[in-house]
């Protein structure tokens, strides 16, 4: 399988860097007309994958799928599948993270050959970063992607991820671990190349409204920007985040407010799309 980053950055290029989320929140089926039950649980995906399918990457929220047991999971599955079939990166947010072997199998479920892999993951690094190993280890050796937050917008995070580590903040400390995995990853890919790096695999979550974002120049991979929209996140205050060179927005609550019609949704998810075009 060609590398996440460079599956990614002709995607974007293809079609433009916003990232709808499927968030089948109990609360928006009800608003759509459906059933709270792994009916409408299908049903409400299989209108976001429509509108959605001419998108470059999508993110599924799977706390939302996990709900519903195996039944849900069964359903994430065909909708990961139906996404890739059409030409769409999926971005599983897991947002898993543990330590040795519970980590290794939970890098076999989301970045591996399990039906639940998708194009990248995310995970989170706070029981400590190395202990992520495994996780990037399988997301290379399957061309998969991998996204660990960094710097979230909840204010619970404030504390920890401001929290000073020597002379830098934790969450300056979480991206420059992951540009140095960029950088390990991208030798062993090219041990005879010295510049021009490509967008590595692996990436960081930093959310919209995040006051000072860490700097992001060396990070070589891509930037999930949650929090656009409903969340107070304003399109067009994204480019200049951090130095990023591949900014992903990510948006649900803002698109999805305006289904249940499929055109609705896409409309929607269309014109956020082309107030962060600047970004691709």
């Amino acid at each position: 399988m060609t590398a996440f980053g460079e599956r990614l950055d002709a995607a974007v290029s293809a079609r433009g860097p916003l990232c709808p989320g499927i968030d089948p929140h109990p609360e928006l089926m009800k608003a759509w007309g459906l059933t709270v039950d792994t009916d409408g649980l299908r049903a409400f995906c299989d209108i976001c994958v429509e509108a959605f399918a001419d998108f470059a990457i999508v993110k599924p929220q799977v706390a939302f799928f996990e709900a519903y047991g195996s039944a849900g999971f069964a359903v994430l599955e065909d909708t990961i599948a139906a996404l890739r079939g059409a030409g769409v990166l999926v971005l599983a947010d897991a947002k898993r993270g543990d330590i040795g072997s519970t980590m290794a199998a939970y890098a076999a479920a989301w970045a591996g050959e399990s039906p639940l892999a998708a194009d990248a993951v995310t995970a989170s690094p706070y029981l400590g970063f190395g202990s992520l190993q495994p996780l990037l280890d399988t997301a290379v050796a399957n061309g998969r992607g991998v996204f660990v937050l960094a710097a979230t917008s909840n204010p619970e995070g404030i504390g920890l991820q401001g929290a000073m580590a020597g002379h830098v903040t934790v969450a300056q400390s979480i991206v420059d671990a992951v540009a140095e995995a960029n950088r390990v990853a991208h030798r062993e890919a090219n041990p005879a190349a010295h510049d021009g790096h490509p967008v590595g695999p692996f990436g960081v979550v930093v959310g919209a409204t995040v006051p000072d974002p860490p700097d992001l120049h060396a990070l070589g991979g891509p930037v999930l920007v949650p929090g656009v929209g409903a969340q107070g996140g304003r399109p067009e205050a994204l480019g200049g985040l951090g130095g990023a060179r591949r900014v992903l927005p990510a948006v649900s609550r803002e698109v999805l407010r305006a289904g249940p019609g499929v055109a609705d949704v896409r409309t929607a998810a269309e014109r956020l799309r082309d107030q962060v075009a600047y970004l691709a």
